[in-house]
């Protein structure tokens, strides 16, 4: 073992490794003579791995010599073919590598993999999905389709280059690199393990979990300290080990040294070491000594939680790697305020001292060249047209092509001057009725075109301003549900437009009703459908002429603007200034006439639009119009059409550039020299310059001459904002600035950082327009102008922009008037601007840069990041193969005041989880490296999920939206809360509370009244009353009244299965006391379980114990389909409570005899069992008389909520007193009915069922709930068909009635069911009133007549089995609005109902007669004042008399039944509950005439998680867990070693689950302060719930850690 171990090399070692990669680096050293001389360094600290025969010393990199800035690497980077030039730098990537580098060395950090059910992991990565359409278009464009996947060795190059960085300064043992050799991964494999420093085992399991033990242990040798990869020794946060468990089980447990403080705060965890929960030790050279600990218990497997409960491995051990990771320190701690304890005030962001600050001058703002009017300019495009339609009418205008590359039809000048006039006579004049046509002149219209026809678009277009109506260009809808579709419906909408302009082909296309009309889409207005191609139209009489005006400030057209939150608005631009843009480009393009244009570029907005259909008319232009469709079958479509028609000027996206890249290698003969400018449309995208550099890289050879690329900045609002103008002089360098993105992030400019990792390389976009001003003003607040090294918001003043955003006055007077000032507050011009929405600044030079957009911001913990920016580092991530370039969304949300980020990208359907897993890792390290920002949830999604825009890029909005509603379906997630939430409110410290010493007057404490209150005195004794014992009572009623009915049992169909009257019952009871006599040969007091089904035999088993003398315990009997789990709790009950002997039914028997139940438990270690079904005939010679009321007279076991089993011992005088209590609260008497369906195993459930009637002599109409599941109607029916004025239930059956009848109300209603003579009708709970079930109860069943109030709740606990019941007299219950932030300090603090963390809850029912409450602080046992918090103790005569035993916890305070107040009334003994809750003083009077005192519970003591400080109840996180999405229909949450796990069942496919894990996350934090550790998705039922309805939270937490729950999904959050 001792032989594997990693020795750390000596520092002259390493500092010699660092020369001899830097030598290799610079090319002055081959790659052979460097691995000779690396081997021979390292040699001596490789020992050989014996019998391998392998050589260490072989080292797995090869690297490949890294030249840096030679056009060789765009040749090596592009033959991978899947780049994404786009956002490609090299730069870019090796900081990404570098910055991965750096986490590296770090230390490591493991995460554990969410697990994931088989079917789901299928399903994800099946070949059955449609390669998605990577080629996409305009905003987020991918790779090409058929591009080939990189070969193994060209991946392998690029992932050694980073290896050879990451591996730089680490040390390689010899355990990793033997290890993944011994295992066979593949090679790049292996080699990632070495770096990722995990033992990497292939398929060869997990080696065996070391488990890090909360409790410290005794260890023999000296602490071992760890070697952290910086060689330093410090503590690292997973201690790693190479040595494998022996199979003598002896476990061995290392001390963790305690954590020092790391340089690091924000290293996100390095989530790749994901196979093997391997713990490995680096030892310090010269330590020899083994650290041993001392053997534990013989099984290996075993393994023990924070807690100390054992449980199996995987899950746990996944944990405790969470655990472990979450350790490590975060970023820096947030300066600490006073925080007032009440209000949990959320950490604000402090600035940080040391960050950079704008310390330029104030700039100033640049005015472009004059725009010199020439001579023959038109004075309106009409014009224009109307010149050249009829100077040179065979001049070509427009060519489009076919998606082969074929011209498919030219468009002249002459036909779309004749053409256009005919549209604009029939929009006008054809259009509904001579008196009332439907358009006049300056009404909106709907250009619906598709992308191939542009055409019919110019034509359509120019009729339109031809006719003076106002076009709004628009995509074609798909479907009805279009991504986006909805919104731009709304501004037809509110553009007031009814008639939409299409082409033939676009309307035959449109989706039809099957009456063949054109469905309103989802949003839109009612539109005609007009199709204005020349066949379909008439032509316009001789004598009618279009109005030609000169360019005036009426509306010419409306171009559409998707805003960052999906919304859509229209800009308005008006004639005059359509026609001075025109102009402006034509200045700073130097446009002449009859040049060819190839225009790439969508025509109906933006670049397209400006240059391929307006300018160009203007100068007579021809157009090459080249379609998005053939750019996806042919990409070097544009690039042959360049050479073929010798165009000058091109207009492109850097996607059609990138494209080009790598489609080019097939072509001979290309020629460019034609060109003399090339247009990039998203030049202003930061990351375009990649693709510019790339592109004159390669065709520069094919005649492309440098000055010839021109990047230019646009938007909808200020048209053209600047754009670089072609020059003849190709000496002058473009100009380039490289920004440290730390800078940035505080709107900062800084050329190049220390670091040179993180930095922006932006190219200029040119200079200002002609004839305009721009300035810089600071983004957000008073447009106050920026200095010259701050980045601001662009604003242009020109006549040439949009005027408004339509029928938007308000947005309007934000964005395009907007009056800049300077520092002293004096407007810098009397015009107002328009704000572009690009980020930027001017350079030296006037000459702009843009470093991103508006939209695509996000401010995160005060600094802002651009989303282009991540995307572009998420993309230099390798290996890339396992997402689509192209395909990743990046937005923020909002979750508890600060925006998170979001990464989503589509996920290759051929890569494995593990693939996927390791790359969103590694994004998450590269963007903390980089950007120093966390990201808070990346989540991968099958190829093609992500919605589109109408060009395949991207929509950002709805995929935003999607994420938040829960239905974007990822396939995988990775939340990271924990390292990016950074301003929850401190941990509280608790507060001193009031002790003996403050001063107590009379019934105040600290100037508040003493939370105590009681119920009425139990009164004057009734006839019955005079007996002590029940047994007595059912003697006295079977002499007074023997034919008296006290029982009716009834079957699922509601017809009666058996009825009891007094004599009967006692009869049956005295024969069973004879058996035990005879056959069980039983002493007094011997204690016997009744393991019946709920019914009459139970009854009359108990009372026949009872005349017997013996004890009687009920058990509820195994399920029959659920032996193996239920029967096992019998056999507990049975054994603890000492039982023996069992009494049962003949069918009971025979199952605890089945095979199924011996498997369970075996048969023979079953105390004697008495079947009660054949008795014997005769009469016992004497019945038992009790001679002490306070002996024994039945024991109540229970499992609690905690999953604990307690039994309680009631004596003979509690009983009594119980069924006293009862009768005077609800008022029983023989003459009532009481319908009871609840279970009748213990607790008040017990009491209602067995014991009441005998007492009272009122008949019980008993209803199994069991039965409820075969007819759910069962128990209302009763209720109305006998009558009832009081009923009893629990809340499975109230959700069972709720969920189950919802819809049959009006069935139930002619049915005849009434429930309008309900006065009361209780829920039997031992929790926290479920508020929300009992209201929708009493909403769905009021139609029924049932009276809201009569609906209650009743409280009961272990100690006392009914503090509370509602009852028939006294005020109806109440409900108050506490504040639930408030609550978590154990402060109670009323609010208004609605008002934010507010939390209803309903008053327990009125306290039972002969009790009292007091509400007395757990910790100090002080009494404590009204309306204060505390935990409820209740002193009564029918407290039960202590604990029988208590199962799974001995130790249980013996003072839960003798408890004493610290100070005050020191004498009278206490239960204690173990719930919290408060006692508030109403202004309600009680029958009494007395001020009514409310008790108010919160919940159970055990059940409180401890997180932070302050204490939750699970219910109020279940809660909010459960609204959050449709799908989730119950949850529970515990904890594990202080992590916050939440269980939900799912009610959908599981490819739902994935949803749930961010808004499970977000709204914890949100609503409750706190991140979620794991989240954990399962069927529905898999929640274990007791017969109350209450969850076994307990059960749940074991069962999830010992790995039994087979979840569908568990996500662990970092």
């Amino acid at each position: 073992m001792a032989d594997r171990d990693t020795l750390p090399l000596p520092l002259e070692v390493r500092t010699r490794l660092a020369e001899l990669e830097l030598e290799l680096s610079e090319g002055d050293i081959t790659q052979k003579g460097y691995e000779k001389k690396r081997s021979k360094l390292i040699g001596a600290f490789l020992p050989q791995a014996p019998g391998k025969g392998m050589d260490p010393s072989v080292p797995h990199e090869r690297r490949t010599p890294v030249t840096p800035g030679s056009s060789s690497r765009y040749h090596r980077r592009r033959s991978s073919g899947s780049r994404d030039e786009r956002y490609r730098s090299d730069v870019h990537t090796e900081a990404v590598q570098a910055a991965l580098a750096k986490q590296k060395e770090r230390g490591k950090m493991a995460v554990p993999m969410p697990s994931k059910r088989r079917s789901l992991v299928v399903q994800s990565s099946m070949d059955a999905y449609t390669p998605p359409d990577t080629s996409s278009g305009s905003e987020g464009e991918g790779s090409m389709q058929g591009e080939g996947t990189p070969t193994s060795s060209q991946s392998s190059i690029n992932m050694e280059n980073w290896i050879s960085r990451a591996i730089h300064g680490s040390t390689t043992s010899s355990t990793t690199s033997s290890s993944s050799t011994q295992s066979g991964g593949s090679g790049a494999a292996s080699r990632l393990a070495d770096v990722m420093g995990q033992t990497h085992l292939g398929k060869s399991g997990p080696i065996a979990h070391l488990s890090l033990k909360r409790k410290t242990r005794k260890v023999l040798g000296p602490p071992v300290p760890v070697t952290v990869e910086n060689g330093n020794t410090g503590p690292g946060p997973v201690v790693r080990r190479s040595c494998e468990f022996g199979s003598g089980g002896s476990e061995l447990v290392w001390q963790q040294p305690p954590l020092e403080k790391q340089e690091n705060h924000s290293a996100p965890p390095d989530v790749t070491s994901y196979t093997t929960d391997s713990i490995q030790v680096e030892r310090p050279q010269g330590s020899t000594t083994t650290s041993r600990s001392t053997p534990k218990y013989g099984n290996a497997e075993l393994m023990e939680t924070g807690d100390g409960v054992p449980v199996g491995g995987r899950v746990s051990a996944k944990i405790q790697q969470l655990v472990n990771t979450l350790k490590r320190p975060k970023r820096p701690p947030l300066r600490e305020f006073f925080v007032d304890d009440f209000e949990e005030l959320l950490e604000v962001q402090q600035p940080d001292p040391n960050q950079p600050k704008a310390e330029g001058a104030q700039m100033l703002a640049m005015r472009g060249e004059q725009l010199g009017v020439v001579t023959n300019w038109p004075l309106s495009l009409e014009a224009a047209l109307q010149r050249w339609g009829t100077i040179s009418p065979k001049a070509p205008c427009l060519t489009t092509m076919d998606t082969n590359g074929k011209p498919l039809y030219i468009l002249t000048y002459g036909k779309l001057w004749t053409r256009s006039i005919k549209v604009a006579y029939n929009i006008l004049h054809k259009l509904g009725s001579k008196q009332e046509p439907m358009l006049r002149p300056g009404d909106r219209v709907a250009l619906v075109f598709p992308n191939n026809d542009p055409a019919a678009f110019m034509v359509a277009f120019y009729g339109c301003l031809l006719a003076e109506v106002v076009p709004v260009p628009i995509e074609v809808p798909l479907t009805r549900k279009d991504a986006g579709s909805q919104q731009i419906g709304f501004l037809l909408g509110s553009c007031g437009v009814t008639v939409a302009l299409t082409s033939d082909a676009c309307h035959k296309g449109l989706p039809k009703s099957p009456t063949g009309e054109i469905p309103q889409f989802k949003g839109w207005p009612k539109l005609l459908w007009f199709v204005s191609e020349s066949k379909h139209i008439s032509k316009p009489p001789r004598d009618w002429f279009p109005h030609i005006k000169d360019a005036n400030n009426e509306t010419a057209y409306i171009e559409y603007k998707t805003c960052k939150d999906g919304s859509v608005l229209g800009v308005t631009v008006m004639r005059i200034a359509l026609l001075t843009h025109c102009q402006a480009l034509t200045q700073s393009c130097g446009y002449t006439e009859a040049e060819t244009i190839v225009n790439v570029l969508d025509f109906k907005k933006d670049v397209g639009l400006w240059h391929g259909i307006l300018t160009s008319v203007m100068n007579m232009m021809h157009v090459i119009s080249i379609p998005y469709s053939l750019m996806k079958v042919n990409p070097l479509s544009w690039i042959q059409k360049v050479c073929q028609y010798k165009a000058k000027v091109a207009c492109v996206k850097s996607r059609d550039m990138h494209w080009a890249l790598v489609a080019h290698r097939d072509q001979r003969d290309i020629n460019l020299s034609s060109l003399r400018m090339l247009v990039v449309a998203d030049g202003a995208n930061p990351w375009s310059v990649s693709s510019c550099d790339a592109f004159l890289n390669v065709f520069q050879s094919k005649g492309l001459k440098p000055e010839v690329i021109c990047p230019c900045a646009s938007s909808p609002e200020a048209l053209t904002v600047a754009i670089r103008r072609p020059t003849d002089d190709s000496n002058q360098p473009p100009g380039r600035g490289v920004l440290s993105m730390q800078g940035l992030s505080h709107g900062v400019i800084r050329v190049d950082s220390e670091e040179k990792l993180s930095v922006l390389t932006l190219q200029d976009v040119g200079t200002v327009m002609p004839g305009a001003l721009m300035c810089v003003v600071k983004p957000d607040g008073v447009p106050q102008l920026c200095k010259t090294d701050e980045i601001g918001e662009l604003c242009v003043g020109s006549i040439a922009t949009g005027t408004s955003y339509y029928g938007l006055s308000g947005m309007t007077k934000n964005t395009f008037e907007v009056f800049p000032m300077n520092s002293v507050g004096a407007l810098i011009s009397e015009y107002p601007f328009t704000r572009t929405g690009l980020l930027g600044f001017v350079g030296p030079g006037g000459l702009c840069f843009i470093a991103g957009k508006m939209d695509g911001l996000m401010v995160v913990g005060g600094r802002r990041h651009n989303a282009d920016d991540i995307v572009a580092t998420a993309l230099a991530v390798e290996p890339m193969k396992f997402v689509y370039r192209g395909r990743i969304a990046v937005f923020s949300i909002s979750v508890l005041h600060d925006e998170r980020i979001v990464v989503v990208a589509e996920q290759r359907p051929d890569s494995t989880e593990e693939d996927s897993f390791q790359w969103m890792s590694r994004v998450l390290q590269a963007i903390d490296g980089i950007h120093q920002v966390g990201v808070y949830c990346l989540a991968l999604v099958p190829s093609n999920t992500l919605p589109k825009t109408p060009l395949g890029g991207i929509h950002l909005s709805e995929s935003k939206q999607l994420f938040l509603e829960g239905s974007l379906h990822p396939c995988n997630v990775l939340m990271c809360p924990h390292t990016c939430v950074t301003n929850l409110p401190k941990p509280r410290q608790k507060q001193p509370e009031i002790g003996p010493a403050s001063v107590m007057v009379g019934n105040l404490v600290s100037g508040k009244r003493i939370a105590q209150a009681s119920g009425r005195d139990l009164g004057q004794m009734e006839d019955n009353d005079q007996f002590l014992f029940l047994s007595e009572v059912l003697q006295w009623r079977a002499q007074t009244t023997p034919d008296h009915v006290l029982y009716t049992l009834l079957n699922c169909r509601g017809t009666i299965a058996s009825s009891l009257t007094c004599v009967q019952l006692h009869k049956r009871a005295e024969k069973i006391a004879t058996m035990l006599a005879e056959r069980g040969h039983l002493q007094d007091g011997e204690h016997i379980a009744l393991v019946y089904p709920p019914g009459i035999d139970l009854i009359a088993a108990f009372y026949g114990c009872l005349y017997a003398g013996c004890v009687p315990i009920t058990v509820r009997p195994p399920h029959p389909q659920n032996i193996a789990t239920t029967l096992p709790t019998v056999k507990m009950i049975v054994e603890v409570s000492r039982s023996a002997c069992m009494m049962t039914t003949a069918g009971i028997c025979k199952l605890l005899r089945s095979k199924e139940a011996s498997a369970a438990v075996d048969v023979r270690s079953w105390p004697p069992v008495l079947d009660t079904d054949d008795l014997p005939r005769k009469k016992p010679p004497l019945l038992y008389k009790p001679s002490n009321p306070d002996t024994l007279a039945y024991l109540d076991f229970s499992v609690s909520t905690t999953g604990m089993l307690a039994g309680v011992k009631m004596s003979h005088t509690a009983t009594s007193a119980f069924c006293r209590s009862i009768k005077l609260q609800c008022e029983l008497y023989p003459s009532r009915e009481v319908a009871i369906c609840l279970d009748p195993y213990c607790g008040l459930g017990f009491v209602l069922w067995c014991l009441c009637s005998v007492y009272s002599g009122h008949q019980s109409i008993l209803i199994p709930p069991s039965e409820l599941e075969v007819n759910p109607a069962l128990w209302l029916l009763a209720v109305s068909q006998y009558k009832v004025r009081d009923t009893f239930c629990s809340y499975s059956v109230m959700e069972l009635c709720t969920k189950g009848l919802g819809l049959q109300t009006e069935s139930l209603k002619s049915r005849g069911l009434d429930l309008s003579r309900v006065r009361t009708c209780v829920v039997v709970a031992e929790e926290r009133p479920r508020i929300a079930l009992t209201q929708s109860f009493s909403k769905l069943f009021k139609d029924l007549g049932l009276h809201p109030r009569a609906v209650s709740t009743s409280f009961g606990c272990r100690v006392n089995l009914a503090v509370c019941l509602q009852g028939t007299s006294g005020p109806d219950p109440t409900t108050v609005y506490v504040d639930m932030r408030a609550l978590r300090h154990d402060r109670v603090r009323l609010v208004e109902r609605g008002s934010p963390h507010s939390l209803p809850l309903m008053e327990s029912g009125k306290i039972l007669p002969g009790v009292r409450i007091i509400i007395a602080n757990p910790e100090t046992k002080g009494p404590l004042g009204d309306s204060h918090l505390g935990e409820i103790w209740v002193c009564s005569g029918h407290n039960a008399s202590g604990y029988f035993t208590v199962y799974g916890d001995e130790a249980l305070q013996s003072d839960h039944f003798t408890s004493r107040l610290s100070f005050g009334d020191t004498q009278t003994i206490w239960a204690r509950t173990g719930y919290l809750g408060f006692l508030r003083r109403t202004e309600l009077t009680d029958a009494s005439g007395e001020r009514h005192d409310a008790l108010y519970v919160v919940g159970a003591l055990d059940e409180a998680m401890e997180l932070r400080g302050m204490r939750y109840h699970p219910i109020d996180i279940e809660t909010s867990v459960i609204r959050t999405h449709k799908s989730i229909t119950e949850c529970a949450v515990f904890t594990w070693t202080n992590l916050l796990v939440v269980v939900v069942e799912l009610d959908g496919s599981e490819q739902e689950a994935l949803d749930l894990v961010p808004l499970v996350t977000n709204v914890v934090l949100e609503e409750h302060y706190l991140i979620v550790g794991v989240v954990v998705v399962v069927d529905i039922g898999v929640i274990p719930i007791n017969s109350r309805g209450e969850k076994q939270r307990m059960h749940l937490r074991d069962g999830f850690l010992a790995d039994q729950l087979d979840p569908i999904y568990v996500a662990y959050n970092m």
